[in-house]
This record gives structure tokens, C-alpha cells and sequence, in this order.
């Protein structure tokens, strides 16, 4: 191939026999015809090469080891930056993904480029999936509680902040596929923001990404027995927090987050990125009965439905229970009756003096011979009888925030 003669690369035809030229040329001498066409058709490969055979930034875990070849670092010398040897073990092995304070900390001690660690942030939507209007999203609702920073003309950076927000709860896949969509028939209600639920779903998530439990989740763990054991929890002073533990100790993420205005929502049973279950409670109602409730009502989404892929998402506005002339899902109707069995069982109800005579004395007997709270056993009086003034001094308002020490 003569220097007058070159063309551009246009195929890889004429990008192989480029390559071949430029092997013959390789011992050009600098100012012959020979060593302009070398350098010439260098270029051209190279702008070819951009564009079809991208190299792009190497992934977090290569960029990590890497730096670990270079400094001599073993494992536990990322325990500082990366939290537990757990947590060491599943990011180099790619079964966790980094969060933001685990890249801050790697880019901050280790010069780790940010742009390496948190490359996902630039991953653009599928807009066969969701077409968002980022301006919608109620951020400064979202500033007032914390989730995300506070900044002026926060309309200006709202694709930033939900972008980034969308990261940090596991990236574009597992943030569409926690997304409310109108003909699943899920305990929404008809008046719900869906901006409002999907920020909040997305904060739930990405709390339970940076928060991961150590253990791993095993399908098969949530049954109709173990939502009895959390619901036998709820007799002691400390049980909700001890209901989070055992919730933890089995690879199931639980995370409190405020419900913002018109989502209506009390809780949701999601999924992070590698399958773990998330458990998303609002305490929208600060009840005692309600918690156990919607506890147990959301773990049961997820012995039910999540494990066995009848379903990536449920958001619940418990107030539709009961609604009147409510289509329902008959997945609800399932959590539903799962709950309501691991905590009072029909025949212990049907058995017990409450049913017909609801006095504090038989609730307290039942609640005994159950080894569960009294204000269990008085919701089920109320929401069987519709009438939500009586036993009302068994329900425990406000003790739910108490107890994991969040203010009212």
C-alpha cells in the first residue's frame, strides 16, 4: 500500500489490512515516505479502533486489585475502607457492589479514580422501561429527610441527584424492577405520587446497599414457622429490634424510612441487586399492632412471592385492607392471611372468650397463652370489629419509634 494511495478504515477488512501494512513499515526510518505512511495509517487504526473496539475504564473490582498489586495489599488492608473481612470477600469476588462511602474511602486513601469506582452513574435508562421526568422527584422533601444533599437550584441538578440516587440503590436494573407500575394491582393507593413511592423505594434500597447484612439469604428461609418466631418476638420490651436482628442474622435487609406525602404507603418488600430481600417499613402509623402487622405482611411477600418469582416488588398501603369495593391483588390477600395466621391463628381466635367479648382481661389471657403483645391481639378486635376506638389503650402508640430510638 503506497502513502498516495491511503484510504479511510472504513471495514474490517480495511482495518486487517492496515494492520498488516503497518507490521511492514514497522522499521520505517523517520523522513522516508515510508515512516509518513506508518504514522498516517497508525492514526487511522486508532480512531477505527475507538470506535469499534472500545476499551473504556477497567471495573471497580480490576481497578481495586490492581492497586492492591501495586501497593502490596492483602485483603484485611481493605478493611478500613470497605467495612468487615465479609464485606472485603464479596466486593473482590463481585457478589457486592461498592457503595459510596466504600468508594469515597478507596478514592480518598488509596487514589483510586472516582470516575473507575463509579462508573455505573453514567448508565443512561432504557426509555422502554421508564421515561422520567427528573424535575418531578419531591427533593426537597428528600433534603428535609437526609437523603440527598442539599444544594441551591436543586431543580437545576435533579438528573444528577436521581442518577446518583438510582446508584446507590443498586444501579438502573434494580431500580426499575422496584418500580410501581399500575397493572400489577398492588396495595397502592389511586391517589399515590409515583415519583414520591419510587424515591422512596430507591432510598430503601440504597440504605440496605450501604447497610448489606453480613449472612447470606437462602430461598426457602421465609415460612409460615419463622414469621411465628418474629411474631413471638413482639411480647419483649426490645422486640422490634430484636425482629431487625433476627432479620439480619438470616440475609434479610430491614430499613425504616419516612414516608413522604402521597405515597400512602406503610411498607414494601424489595430486592436488592444480588436477590437479598429488603424489608421497607414507614411507621406511618406508630402503633405497636400495625408493626407486626405490616411486618409480618411484607415477610410474607417474600416467602411467597419474591422466592418464588411471583413477583420483583410490593409496596402496601394497609389502609386498603379492608376498602370497600377494592380490587385485590390475590397475592395481598395471601401475605394477608400468612400474617394474620402467624400471629393469632384462626383456631386459637375462633377458641378464644376476645372474639365475642372483647374485655382486657381477655385479651391479656390471649395474649399470654400466644406469647405475643397484647396490642396484637387488640388490632385484631378493632380491624375484625371496624372499630378502632376500642382497646385502645393496648395498641402502644408511639412506642414503635421509641424503641429504635428514632424521633417523633
Amino acid at each position: 500500500m503506497a502513502s498516495n494511495t491511503i484510504k479511510p478504515i472504513r471495514t474490517e477488512t480495511d482495518y486487517e489490512s492496515s494492520l498488516v501494512r503497518i507490521e511492514e513499515l514497522m522499521e520505517a526510518v523517520p523522513g522516508t515516505d515510508e515512516f509518513d505512511e506508518l504514522d498516517v495509517l497508525t492514526d487511522l487504526v486508532e480512531h477505527y479502533e475507538s470506535k469499534h473496539y472500545p476499551i473504556g475504564h477497567p471495573s471497580p473490582v480490576a481497578a481495586i486489585k490492581f492497586r492492591m498489586d501495586q501497593g502490596n495489599l492483602s485483603p484485611r488492608d481493605l478493611i478500613p475502607f470497605i467495612g468487615s473481612r465479609a464485606k472485603v470477600s464479596e466486593v473482590l469476588s463481585g457478589k457486592r457492589s461498592l457503595t459510596m462511602p466504600m468508594a469515597r474511602a478507596l478514592h480518598e486513601h488509596l487514589g483510586i479514580p472516582a470516575e473507575v469506582l463509579l462508573q455505573k452513574a453514567d448508565v443512561a435508562f432504557d426509555d422502554t422501561h421508564v421515561n422520567l421526568e427528573w424535575s418531578k422527584f419531591p427533593l426537597k422533601a428528600m433534603v428535609k429527610r437526609g437523603w440527598i444533599p442539599d444544594m441551591s437550584n436543586l431543580s437545576d441538578h435533579a438528573e444528577e441527584i436521581i442518577r446518583d440516587l438510582i446508584n446507590r440503590a443498586g444501579g438502573v436494573d434494580v431500580a426499575i424492577s422496584a418500580l410501581y407500575r399500575k397493572n400489577d394491582h398492588v396495595r397502592a393507593n389511586a391517589k399515590m405520587d409515583p415519583y414520591a413511592l419510587r424515591a422512596w423505594c430507591w432510598q430503601v434500597l440504597s440504605e440496605a446497599n450501604e447497610n448489606q447484612p453480613e449472612a447470606s439469604y437462602e430461598r426457602g428461609t421465609v415460612t409460615l414457622d419463622f414469621l411465628k418466631a418474629v411474631a413471638r418476638l413482639s411480647r419483649f420490651e426490645t422486640g422490634p429490634k430484636q425482629a431487625k436482628e433476627l432479620l439480619e442474622e438470616h440475609g434479610i435487609a430491614f430499613v425504616i424510612a419516612q414516608h413522604l406525602a402521597k405515597t400512602y404507603l406503610d411498607g414494601a418488600a424489595l430486592r436488592l441487586g444480588d436477590g437479598r430481600p429488603v424489608i421497607g417499613l414507614t411507621l406511618r402509623y406508630d402503633r405497636i399492632d400495625n408493626f407486626w402487622f405490616c411486618l409480618l405482611h411484607e415477610l410474607a411477600h417474600v416467602g411467597c412471592h419474591l422466592d418464588n418469582d411471583k413477583g420483583s416488588a410490593f409496596v402496601d398501603d394497609m389502609s386498603l385492607r379492608k376498602a370497600e369495593g377494592e380490587r385485590e391483588d390475590p397475592r395481598e390477600k395471601e401475605a394477608d392471611d400468612w400474617a394474620a395466621e402467624a400471629l393469632i391463628s384462626q383456631e386459637a381466635w375462633n377458641s378464644s372468650d376476645v372474639k365475642d367479648h372483647p374485655t382486657s382481661m381477655a385479651v391479656m389471657n390471649l395474649a399470654s397463652e400466644l406469647e405475643i403483645h397484647p396490642a396484637i391481639v387488640a388490632g385484631q378486635v378493632r380491624y375484625k370489629q371496624q372499630n378502632y376506638r376500642l382497646l385502645s389503650q393496648f395498641v402502644g402508640t408511639g412506642e414503635i419509634r421509641r424503641s429504635f430510638g428514632i424521633a417523633s
